[in-house]
């Protein structure tokens, strides 16, 4: 169960995105007091853009999806 986001930036800002239910960019645009965002893309090992986070403000974040751990424990 996804239970969040989180916005890593290149300059080590870790930003905890908590609410599910709104996209990503939303939050961390509320979260910098931001109006604007730029989708940021890397290559793919085929070559072929992939969409992995955005940049605001002069810093560009990765965003990544937070799931619940849900493992198993040897008694």
């Amino acid at each position: 169960m996804k239970i969040g986001y989180m916005a890593i930036g290149h300059f080590g800002t870790t930003l905890t995105l908590n609410d599910p239910s709104k996209p990503p960019r939303k939050q961390l645009l509320d979260k910098l007091g931001a109006s604007h965002a730029h989708k940021m893309y890397v290559d793919d090992k085929d070559g072929n853009a992939k969409h992995v986070g955005y940049v605001v403000n002069r810093e560009w974040f990765n965003i990544y999806e937070v799931h619940d751990w849900v493992g198993t424990t040897k008694e």
